[in-house]
């Protein structure tokens, strides 16, 4: 019996799935008796320390927590679950933590992209049963912005380098925690969770570390699902976002099976991008909802869903915000939520006014979930002009010449699947994103969707130079050469593909083949 201590801020389902994957039967947290009964007691936290820590003292949750950690009983904290056991995070400076172990949560300030998102290895500094039957060349899933710094070293039990070398397992008698996530990190995670439940598992010695801690480039696959003419829920692909063929949606499969077949390939992450037009409240789509619930059952890599994340006004008058469309999907399996059209709408406010209002749904989720948990998916054409003075937005030098020969263009931001252009240059608009909370961009560009030419490298660099969060590279990708030359020219994190993916025209283990020895992968 595992008993899951659930707060209410992110996607718990698939904590429950990897446990119950593994032989386990989970109860989730309802009183405070739960906590203080628990044979094994699960702390999945993701968002804000200060809004954790909140609800916590609301539900009457700290002292039985407490006393529970005091017990010598088994106790897994995962990211804020970890974070929680120290005195105070600079995340919430007025905020206590529990206090259990002696140290804060600090944040990243290093020269690299911020959050920490991706595949990164571990360090063991001491012995352990977590780890116990690993190899050393295992890979684990991060997203965060803050680590741990405990006062006694004696506690670290893993440490990861990203920049810097910070602390990412935490170990005191039956405590542990860590900043990784074992639901998302496939086959690797579900062991971890598998030798938290067996005390016979005999613990792995520090002998054992891992060496391979750098991050890895990620591979994602994008599934654009709609409603097809039939009213069936289909994956379908097309060229510069026109998905229809003869008149007809192309249907490339069914949404679930081809995330568990991505799974099993070797699939980073999964991005479901909801393209159904929406004729009432994106909460009344059951089908994408049910989606969610059913990919979270056998995929343990992260999960991404855009699509309706907005504020919203049924047919019968009652309001509804972004954030309760993003929680909707956070409790049905999704990791992070991408916004579209209405991040436009939003950073065009923003720009004019030159003030952030607080309840835009790009600042209303990140603050609640976190900015790891917001993803921008920005669509731009390229416009050509003859001099960088004629047009009011940021204009690149570009190799490729436009139709009069133009060695000059920007990137119109697009509305509404590319139908509608705003004027709003996409380099403008991911930084006024990330200045909103946005914690990752993903870089379409429909000149190249569907082309199979290669991504729009000059595109990349431009925005990648004007921000600080990770950017994913996006639309054009015809071969694995096509994802090295991305990552080796520019510096996105990693890269996405839809059409070759779902065709097999080039499978995500060839990608991944490859790229082994040429940049950071994970096997």
């Amino acid at each position: 019996m595992v008993t899951l201590l659930d707060y209410g801020a992110g996607n718990v389902r698939s904590v429950i799935n990897a446990l119950e994957g593994q032989g386990a039967s989970v109860k989730i947290v309802e009183k405070n008796e739960d906590i203080l009964s628990a044979e094994r007691l699960v702390f999945p936290g993701v968002g804000a320390f200060g809004h954790m820590m909140q609800v916590l003292h609301q539900r009457g949750y700290i002292e039985p927590l407490k006393a529970y950690l005091a017990s010598g009983r088994p106790y897994l904290g995962i990211c804020l679950g970890m974070h929680a056991l120290f005195d105070a995070s600079d995340e919430a400076l007025e905020t206590r933590g529990l206090g259990i172990l002696n140290g804060r949560v600090k944040q990243f300030d290093i020269d690299l992209a911020v959050p920490h998102i991706g595949w990164n290895g571990v360090h063991i500094k001491q012995p352990s049963r977590l780890f116990s039957g690993f190899s050393g060349g295992e890979k684990f899933y991060f997203v965060h912005s803050y680590y741990v710094e405990p006062l006694d070293e004696d506690v670290v039990l893993t440490v990861t380098d990203y920049g810097q070398c910070f602390v990412s397992a935490v170990q005191k008698g039956s405590i542990v925690g860590t900043q990784f996530h074992p639901e998302k990190s496939g086959n690797a995670g579900l062991r971890l969770l598998k030798n938290f439940m067996d005390e016979t598992t005999l613990p792995a010695q520090p002998a054992q570390a891992f060496d391979n801690t750098q991050l890895a480039k990620r591979i994602i696959a994008c599934l654009d699902v709609r409603a097809n003419d039939q009213g069936d829920l289909v994956v379908t692909k097309g060229d510069q976002y026109d998905v229809r063929k003869d008149g007809n949606v192309r249907n490339l499969g069914k949404p679930v099976e081809l995330a568990k077949r991505y799974y099993d390939e070797g699939a980073d992450e999964i991005t479901f991008l909801n393209i159904t037009g929406f004729r009432d409240f994106p909460l009344e789509d059951m089908p994408m909802i049910d989606v969610l619930k059913q990919t979270s059952r056998n995929v343990f890599v992260p999960l991404t869903i855009g699509g309706g994340i907005r504020d919203y006004t049924d047919k019968d008058g009652k309001t509804y915000s972004a954030l309760d469309v993003a929680e909707a999907y956070f409790r049905s399996g999704a990791d992070k939520v991408s916004i579209g059209s209405d991040a436009v709408l939003v950073a065009e406010q923003y720009l004019a006014t030159g003030e952030k209002t607080g309840k835009s749904a790009i600042e209303e989720i990140s603050r609640v979930y976190g900015s790891q948990a917001v993803v921008i998916s920005i669509d731009p054409r390229r416009v050509y002009v003859a001099s960088p003075d004629d047009v009011k937005h940021v204009v690149i030098k570009t190799g490729i010449p436009g139709p009069d020969n133009e060695h000059y263009c920007w990137y119109q931001c697009t509305i509404k699947g590319g139908r509608e252009g705003r004027e709003l240059d996409a380099i403008t608009f991911a930084v006024a994103c990330e200045h909103l909370g946005a914690g990752e961009i993903l870089l379409n560009c429909i000149d190249r969707d569907g082309t199979t030419q290669g991504f729009d490298t000059e595109l990349i660099n431009a925005v990648k130079k004007m921000v600080s969060i990770p950017v994913i590279a996006s639309s054009g990708a015809g071969s694995a050469a096509h994802f090295h030359e991305v990552f080796s020219t520019t510096g996105a994190e990693s890269a996405l593909a839809a059409g070759i993916f779902h065709r097999r025209d080039v499978p995500i283990g060839e990608v991944k083949s490859y790229l082994m020895d040429k940049v950071p992968i994970r096997e």
